[in-house]
Formats: structure tokens, C-alpha cells, sequence
């Protein structure tokens, strides 16, 4: 039964693991983007710490070199003591000069502590600079290969839907060219027979200007109708008579018997 137990533990601890590194995964670009901008943060703060013991060395250095001048002229006076045969007093200040070096050099490995420590992280901050700039392109690198995979995946994933909706695309362009060519047909024509339609026209109008074909009745065309209707009449009329001479009068025909 404890066995079965075990087992049963074993179990749920498995599938946590595969739950817990399915998420990992899911959230892979989000997570080292995460860590980078920590490790980025913590650069920052090394860059303000760093910056807080370069000021308190500045500070120690400053001390020091006001003791290391109190050291020069402490030196001077023992010296000039020492020219007047007072060594009383000049024993009196090589006692203060000694508390003088004493504090030299208490400072001095304060300092001394203090350059090492700068230049240590001086280094670790270059160091994490620069690994943070190559971490920020590898990682601008793995997003794009990211989206090229994705994107080739939803291509692959939709494969035979994407050939039926390029082949009804294709369908429907073909059709619209279709359209589109016969509309320039029928425009076309209708271009053509207009241009010919005019050129009739003023073909007849230039033929009924010249007489040769009829054109629409007026006072003047009427008139000439009648007047030519007019004229066999006259003409009958004025014509010679038969057995008539020309000029000749009815009196002059002779008579029979």
C-alpha cells in the first residue's frame, strides 16, 4: 500500500514538472526578457554602489592629503628644532608626527582597499555589460526566428485551405478580367458606330445640299414641285398642232374641196 502511495506522489510530482516546464516553455522569450532587464537593474545598482565608494575614496584621499601635508611640516619643524639644539621640543613633535603616520597609513590601505575594490567592479560592470548586449541581440535573433516559425507553421497549418481560397481568388480575378474585356469590346463598337453613324450623317446632309438625294420639305423645294408639275402642262399647250406648220396661222391651212 505505501508502494502504491509512493507511486501515486511520484506521480503528481511528475506531472507538476511537466505542467510547470510546459509553462516555462510557453513563456520562454517573456522570462529571459524578465532576466534581462533584472540583470540590467542589478547593473544599475553596481554602477550606484560603485559610484558611492569611488566619492568615499575621494573623501579618504582628500584626508589623507591634508596629514600627509601636516607630515611635511611637522618634519620641517623637527628639523629646524633639531638646527637649535631644542631636541625637547623636536621630541615633542616627532611624538605628533608619529600619530600623523600612524594615520598615513591607516588611510593609505584604506585607499589602497579602496582601488581594488573600484577596479573590481569597474571590471564585473564592463563584464555585465557586455554580456547583457549579447544576450539583448541573441535575443532580438531568437524573437524573429520565433515569429518566421510560427508564421511558416500557420502556413503549414492551413495549407489546404490556403490553396481553395487563392484558387476562388483566382477564379474571381479571372472572371473580373473577363468582364473587363468584353466591357472594352462593347465600348468599343459603340465608339466605332457612333464615329461611322456621324460620318453617314454628314455624308447626307452634303447629298442633300448637292440635289442628289431628298432631303426634308420646305417652302422652296414645294414650290419647285409645282412649278415642275407647271411646266409639261405648258409645254403641251404651246406645243404645234398636228398638220400645223410652224408659223403658219389657221387661215393659210387650205381647205379640202
Amino acid at each position: 500500500m505505501a508502494s502504491i502511495w509512493t507511486k501515486i506522489i511520484t506521480l503528481f510530482r511528475g506531472a507538476a514538472h511537466e505542467a510547470g516546464t510546459a509553462v516555462v516553455d510557453a513563456n520562454a522569450l517573456r522570462i529571459l526578457d524578465q532576466e534581462v532587464r533584472d540583470a540590467q537593474n542589478a547593473l544599475v545598482r553596481s554602477r550606484d554602489d560603485l559610484a558611492k565608494i569611488m566619492a568615499q575614496r575621494k573623501i579618504s584621499a582628500d584626508k589623507l592629503g591634508a596629514k600627509q601635508a601636516k607630515q611635511a611640516e611637522y618634519g620641517n619643524y623637527i628639523r629646524e628644532a633639531l638646527s637649535r639644539d631644542n631636541r625637547a621640543l623636536a621630541q615633542e613633535v616627532a611624538n605628533k608626527l608619529a600619530a600623523v603616520e600612524a594615520d598615513i597609513a591607516t588611510d593609505s590601505k584604506v585607499i589602497a582597499d579602496y582601488d581594488a575594490s573600484i577596479s573590481k567592479l569597474q571590471a564585473s560592470a564592463r563584464q555585465a555589460e557586455t554580456v547583457i548586449n549579447r544576450l539583448k541581440q541573441q535575443i532580438d535573433t531568437v524573437k524573429a526566428t520565433e515569429s518566421v516559425q510560427r508564421a511558416q507553421a500557420a502556413l503549414a497549418a492551413n495549407t489546404a485551405g490556403t490553396g481553395a481560397k487563392l484558387s476562388t481568388a483566382l477564379d474571381s480575378l479571372e472572371r473580373i478580367k473577363q468582364r473587363q474585356t468584353e466591357r472594352a469590346a462593347q465600348l468599343e463598337v459603340a465608339e466605332e458606330m457612333g464615329k461611322n453613324q456621324g460620318e453617314d450623317a454628314d455624308l447626307h446632309r452634303r447629298l442633300e445640299q448637292a440635289g442628289i438625294v431628298p432631303g426634308a420639305s420646305s417652302g422652296d423645294s414645294i414650290l419647285a414641285r409645282f412649278e415642275r408639275e407647271q411646266r409639261p402642262a405648258l409645254s403641251h399647250e404651246s406645243a404645234p398642232q398636228l398638220g400645223q406648220s410652224v408659223g403658219a396661222t389657221p387661215d393659210s391651212v387650205p381647205k379640202n374641196g
